[in-house]
This record gives structure tokens, C-alpha cells and sequence, in this order.
């Protein structure tokens, strides 16, 4: 599975369900920008850097089971920009693979062009972007629609984990995989 991430990643929100995955025996790429590292940040102070395994511009939907996003006000505003991570968020939609999100991660799929009509949790700041965009936000732990699981925030971290992880596992593997997600 892809883990799209960028510098400013909340830190509790890729650590936390990264281990999580990685416990579950998921196969698991942090997908960034550039090479390198990504710094994240714990609140408003600087966090762990982490090693990005492949940049956009190297991988496609084709690649991955499942796309995890996770939030950060910085993270997602630097994803946002790119045009190439909005292609690959749209191919992951596109083929209805399982996206996972919370905090300010929806950012990118509004971006994206892919709220409108869809039902998802995220950051109370920003509500008014996701309404705007034709979807609609919900003040609850987690949202399923569809292919997607959401959440608010770390505080709703047990919540989403567990619903992230269901969701993984219900989708279907790319031919010639074992049964652990990629």
C-alpha cells in the first residue's frame, strides 16, 4: 500500500497507523515529492524524518492495493499543489481502491476534484472547503463511503484504525499477489 506524505505530516498520524499496517503484515511505500526524507511535525514543533521509499513521478495506482493520506495542515497543503499527486488520488478513485484519510488529508481529495457528493470526516477547519466542494462533512470518528474511510483527528485514532484496516482487507488484491495488501 501507498502512504502519500510530505513534509509537515502530523506525526502521531503516520506513525501510529504505519505501525499498525506493518503489524497487520501489510506491504507498505511512503510515496512523497521528492527524494529523500520528510520531516514531520509533532503539533507545531518539528517531528521524526522518515524515508521516502518512491516519489510520485515513480509510482502509479496500478502499484498499490490501497492509499493511506494522512493529515497535518502542512502535509496535505504541499500534496494539494502537485498535479501529479491529484492524478494519482483520481486513479485510486477511478478504480475503486480503498482511500484512507483524516485530519486535513480530505484537502487532497477535494483537490482532486473528488468530494463532490461523497459523505467524510475531517479537521472542523476544514468543513467549509469540503462542503464547498459539493461534499459533506460529518462531525463523527469515522465516515465510510464507498471505497473511503475518514476521520476527524488523532483524537479518533482507535476508530479510524480499525476502520482503515477493514476496509483494506475487504479490497482486492492486484493479480499475482499473496493476501497481504501492497
Amino acid at each position: 500500500m501507498a502512504v502519500l506524505a510530505a513534509d509537515g505530516f502530523e506525526q502521531v498520524e503516520l506513525i501510529r497507523p504505519l505501525k499498525h499496517l506493518l503489524r497487520q503484515g501489510a506491504v507498505v511505500d511512503i510515496v512523497s515529492l521528492h527524494r529523500g526524507r520528510i520531516r514531520g511535525i509533532d503539533l507545531l514543533a518539528p517531528g521524526i524524518k522518515l524515508r521516502v521509499n518512491r516519489t510520485v513521478d515513480q509510482v502509479s495506482a496500478r502499484d498499490y492495493d490501497a492509499l493511506y493520506i494522512p493529515g497535518g495542515f502542512v502535509n496535505p497543503d504541499f500534496l494539494r499543489q502537485s498535479a501529479e499527486v491529484k492524478m494519482l488520488v483520481t486513479a485510486f478513485d477511478v478504480a475503486g481502491k480503498p482511500i484512507a484519510t483524516l485530519c486535513h488529508g480530505p484537502w487532497v481529495l477535494v483537490s482532486a476534484g473528488l468530494v463532490r457528493d461523497r459523505k467524510l470526516a475531517a479537521w472542523p477547519g476544514i468543513q467549509d472547503d469540503i462542503r464547498n466542494a459539493g461534499g459533506t462533512w460529518l462531525d463523527e470518528p469515522l465516515v465510510r463511503d464507498g471505497n473511503w474511510v475518514s476521520s476527524r483527528s488523532p483524537l479518533d485514532l482507535l476508530q479510524f484504525e480499525r476502520g482503515m484496516i477493514e476496509l483494506f482487507e475487504e479490497a482486492p488484491r492486484r493479480p499475482g499477489r499473496r493476501a497481504r495488501p501492497r
